[in-house]
């Protein structure tokens, strides 16, 4: 099959060993509510986070290689796609920072990538190179220190985004119970602030409202989503209100993993893995305040990672065990979602990432 105009395209990773097809890319027809793979590739150990860059059709992904020494260390490869086909060529790849890496993000002007290291407490800064190849580690920053929670007991950051004007870098870090923001400046990472979260948080992912002075951050351990308040003026972040996210009468094991914002702003979202459900909340226009609107399953357990689609039709839900895609409507007036009783099998599924071409 080929994509066509009326299609997204949709880029998953997942789990695998390298001699694995671990990225996929399908076609999504919003219409009918289908998922069709165009194409898969092998060659890269565990690409479980993704980063498009739709404009000039490349693809990055973290991967797992090895050092001079024969240690884990994290790896950047970049490739090309064809937005019909789904083609994928492989234009490069490099060594990140000395430990394996689970996020990776892209600057809105294609000058840098960051890398986040779980296990090596690092954040690493890599240049772009004018045709979007991967080019020099420019810095790498070592986390320190450690907080409340078993899972705690070194840094671990988790996630890197962008403020809306793109001058600050939010890193999340679960370890420490803070959000790291730094500056960018002659090619270095520089600190600007800690923020704290409630002892025991996990500070997992991070998103940008559209339009508000605020960002929301999803806590892994104690399963609750923070608001947070952010001048831009002077980079500062402020935490002003956090909720659960599970149902008041669930009393099991959970953590959360990923969060997502409607395109009009007006609803969040958040993954539970062990409730295994997507909580919906509504967000208040003027305050940014959150109040929780809907639990929903997820048809699959271990939601790591979800999409709203760009038309904000669907929700696409990455279900590590049950080898899921699934496919949920969103309601446009009240952000609720419905399942759409059709997913599609990808093994391990733990990213997924729809673009308009």
């Amino acid at each position: 099959m080929t994509a066509t105009a009326n299609n997204l395209l949709l880029f998953i990773g997942s789990y695998s060993e390298g001699e694995d097809e671990g990225i996929h890319i399908c076609s999504f027809d919003g219409d009918r509510e289908e998922l069709a793979r165009l194409s898969s590739i092998s060659g890269v150990k565990n690409p479980t986070f993704l980063n498009v860059d739709e404009n000039r059709k490349l693809l990055y992904a973290i991967g797992e290689g090895e050092d001079a020494e024969g240690k884990k260390a994290g790896e950047a490869v970049c490739f090309s796609f064809d937005s019909v086909s789904g083609g994928l060529t492989e234009l490069g790849r490099k060594q990140t920072v000395h430990a394996t890496t689970c996020h990776i993000q892209r600057d809105s002007s294609n000058a840098y990538l960051t890398v986040t290291s779980y296990h090596g407490g690092l954040v690493g800064l890599l240049a772009l190179n004018p045709d979007g190849s991967i080019g020099e580690v420019l810095d790498v920053q070592q986390h320190a220190g450690s907080s409340v929670h078993p899972n705690q007991d070194r840094p671990h950051p988790h996630s890197s985004f962008y403020s809306r004007d793109g001058h600050y870098l939010f890193v999340q870090d679960l370890g420490l119970d803070l959000i790291v923001t730094y500056r960018i400046v002659d090619g270095k990472l520089v600190k600007h602030q800690e923020t704290a979260l409630p002892p025991g948080s996990g500070p997992r992912h991070l998103v940008v409202h559209g339009t508000l002075d605020m960002v929301y951050v999803i806590n892994e351990l104690n399963s609750t989503i923070s608001a947070l308040s952010f001048n831009s003026k002077t980079g500062l972040l402020a935490l002003e209100q956090t909720e659960s996210t599970l149902p008041r009468d669930y009393g099991g094991e959970n953590g959360c993993a990923e969060i997502a914002i409607s395109n009009d702003g007006r609803f969040l979202y958040g993954s539970n893995r062990g409730h295994d459900s997507i909580v919906v909340f509504a967000i208040d226009p003027l305050t940014g305040g959150m109040t929780t609107i809907q639990h929903i399953s997820t048809e699959g357990g271990h939601p790591r990672h979800f999409a709203l689609t760009p038309d904000g039709r669907h929700m696409l839900v990455a279900n590590r065990d049950a080898n899921n895609v699934v496919i949920f409507r969103v309601s446009p007036n009240q952000g609720t979602l419905s399942y759409s009783g059709k997913q599609a099998a990808f093994s391990k599924p733990v990213c997924v990432i729809p673009k308009k071409l």
